[in-house]
């Protein structure tokens, strides 16, 4: 009594070796079988304790095969088809032994057959179906037992009737807790509907979810349908949400571990999941043509951008990678990093280097030292908030860093520069935005300039995009860390709206644009619908299992410094143009004059030792017209007759 107690329970499990012995002892039992049916027949009667003597070395070679084929390790009660092959392998290979030792036996003279044909092969049906009766007896006991406690299991429900689904439930079985119940699988193949999966009914994922989420009481869905598409798979997230129901995802097949799934595998869906896009596809043949045998800069690297551009650009082995930067601890953890995953890039072709885009003379010696062909300019300060407080950095980091780097490439004859840039550039309302739009307008025109005086051979690249998900002091990491620690989360508006692009789709597309890139262009990249920030923050609360009003709440804090409730991408007075790419467009912006844009810009830097903020923002507000600012102490300067108004800028700027 006890051992059934413990093959129906699912805390308690037999030792290994005594179902060993336990499946022994079946097949001594349809060994002997075999031999009584044979002789019941009436044929050589008179062998049939030779037979039976026989009996240790059946045993010791069915013995040998359920140990090399494992049949005692796998837990009894969740057998599957999969076990079941695995029987009739084990003891398909036993009756292949037993004939070759009959045949040996019957070599010598005088011995005779050991094991006759007829017995051998009833052994072998005998066998393989006490193994297999006895497995699905012990599963359907366990379900029959298991089913009086049901109501006191939390409730699952599957996405995916497939192979995968079907791998799920059972892992969520094996692995979940003790109170874990398979309720319903959900399919959108009408092939699959009104059938049964391992006892589970299989319900329209279009027409049945809600309801059938609901009858159940359904806490928990579980996406494991590798094919699903990705607006596919936020669709049930945002319909599961609405009903208080958790989501999993189950990972793709290629990252199990071991090629074997876990329950720890199946990961609670983040924000992320619900703001996700369709994987780009990337021209790989044509970006690693450009950087193959290329020694590689990229600014910046150790920031969210800037370390994500390391990563890419690994996969392609340029022939030097340089990862500069001026934070050491951001470049000790990409450092770390690299010797993780890539150990053989370190040692090879990728190259730490702590340093000041501003230093003149330390940048200059890495341009003599290594040459950089291709420059991906990351670099900069991007924080509002900071940068209105701090303008003279700005102007500092974002303005004359600039204009270091691009002087020195093209006095070293790099081949390309690409620019990161943002979509605060555009009617900028923040000083970061001002400068980022001063970084632009100076890079535009030295192309422009160099192209028509014969010194075009560097490639001036800009790429526009908005905020990415999860990058430093954004607001995901932000609301993530206010939700642990109770709330409140703050929201500055409530109808304050972003773009949002993860940071490898932002990269990629820099790769992309940086690659189709014939110089001059000021890249914009497609960034979907525009969020509301409220809106992310109560997605986050649902997901992480909270009522919004009872467990946590919502308050709105106002607009910081420049912040705009709006982000652009395009400046009005700006057209966009395709490319080949459809997430990538070229914005048609005005030329100006470099060299009354260089005049103007190293007037402002001359300004920052003045470090001044009214006078170093003024300035900027001479060269980018359109800077308005909001909520910020430098409103006062929009108002100044002395500044000239965007007719006369562009007047005096443009060729």
């Amino acid at each position: 009594m006890k051992f059934l107690q413990l093959l129906f329970s699912k805390s308690s499990q037999v030792p290994r070796w005594f179902i060993l012995l336990f499946d022994i002892g079946l097949c001594a039992v349809a060994y002997i079988l075999a031999v009584l049916t044979r002789f019941t027949l009436g044929i050589e009667t008179n062998h049939i304790y030779d037979s039976l003597g026989a009996i240790p070395i059946v045993l010791l070679v069915k013995g040998v095969n359920i140990s090399y084929f494992r049949l005692h390790s796998f837990v009894i009660r969740h057998t599957s088809v999969q076990d079941g092959l695995r029987i009739f392998y084990a003891m398909g290979v036993s009756l292949g032994f037993l004939f070759v030792i009959d045949a040996v036996h019957n070599y010598f003279p005088d011995r005779g057959h050991l094991f006759p044909l007829f017995i051998l092969l009833l052994d072998f049906t005998f066998s393989t179906f006490f193994l297999a009766a006895f497995r699905v007896f012990v599963k359907l006991m366990y379900i029959r037992i298991s089913s009086y406690s049901d109501t006191k299991k939390e409730s699952f429900a599957i996405y995916g009737a497939g192979s995968s689904g079907l791998t799920t439930k059972r892992k969520l079985e094996q692995e979940g807790t003790e109170g874990i119940k398979v309720v319903a699988f959900f399919e959108d193949d009408d092939n699959h509907q009104q059938k049964i999966l391992e006892g589970v009914n299989i319900f329209h994922g279009q027409i049945d979810l809600e309801a059938v989420l609901q009858r159940f009481k359904v806490k928990q869905m579980v996406i494991a349908d590798p094919q699903i598409s990705i607006s596919k798979k936020q669709d049930i997230i945002e319909r599961c949400l609405n009903l208080g129901v958790a989501v999993r995802t189950v990972p793709p097949v290629e990252k199990w571990i071991n090629g074997e799934l876990s329950f720890k595998q199946m990961k609670q869906v983040k924000i992320e999941d619900l703001i996700e896009r369709d994987v780009i596809q990337l021209n790989k043949d044509s970006i690693g043509h450009q950087v193959n045998n290329k020694v590689i800069l990229v600014t910046g690297a150790g920031g969210s951008i800037g370390s994500e551009m390391v990563r890419q650009l690994l996969k392609f082995k340029p022939k030097k990678l340089l990862c500069l930067d001026s934070s050491e601890i951001k470049l000790y953890e990409l450092d770390a990093e690299i010797r993780d995953i890539h150990p053989q890039a370190m040692n090879t072709f990728a190259e730490i280097i702590v340093a000041d885009i501003t230093n003149s003379a330390r940048m200059s010696r890495v341009f003599e030292h290594f040459h950089p062909d291709i420059i991906y300019h990351a670099a900069a300060y991007k924080h509002v908030p900071l940068m209105e407080e701090n303008p003279g950095e700005a102007v500092r980091v974002n303005v004359n860093g600039t204009k270091i780097l691009s002087e020195m490439a093209v006095n070293y004859g790099v081949e390309r520069f690409v620019m990161v840039s943002t979509d605060k550039a555009v009617n900028p309302t923040n000083v970061m935005g001002a400068s980022k739009r001063i970084a632009e307008i100076y890079v535009q025109s030295m192309w422009e300039h160099n192209s028509k005086t014969g010194n075009g051979k560097t490639k001036f690249i800009t790429t526009r995009f908005g905020n990415v998900l999860g990058s430093s002091g954004s607001v995901i990491p932000k609301f993530r860390k206010q939700i642990e620690e109770g709330g409140p989360i703050t929201v500055t508006h409530p109808d304050i709206t972003r773009y949002f692009m993860t940071i490898p789709e932002a990269c990629q597309l820099v790769l992309e644009a940086g690659n189709m890139g014939k110089g001059g262009e000021i890249f914009i990249f497609d960034m979907g619908k525009s969020t509301k920030i409220v809106d992310l923050a109560k997605k986050m609360v649902k997901l992480s299992g909270l009522t919004l009003g009872k467990d946590i709440q919502i308050v709105y804090s106002g607009l910081r410094p420049g912040e705009k409730i709006f982000e652009e991408l395009l400046n009005d007075q700006e057209n966009s143009l395709p490319t080949h790419h459809e997430k990538i467009m070229i914005g048609k912006v005005r030329s100006y004059d470099f060299l009354e844009v260089k005049s103007l810009i190293s007037d402002l830097i001359e300004t920052y030792n003045s470090q001044d903020n009214m006078v170093i923002v003024g300035k900027m507000k001479r060269m980018v017209p359109e800077f308005k600012s909001k909520n910020s102490i430098f409103e006062s300067l929009d108002n100044d007759v002395t500044l000239p108004n965007s007719n006369d800028l562009q007047q005096m700027l443009m060729q």
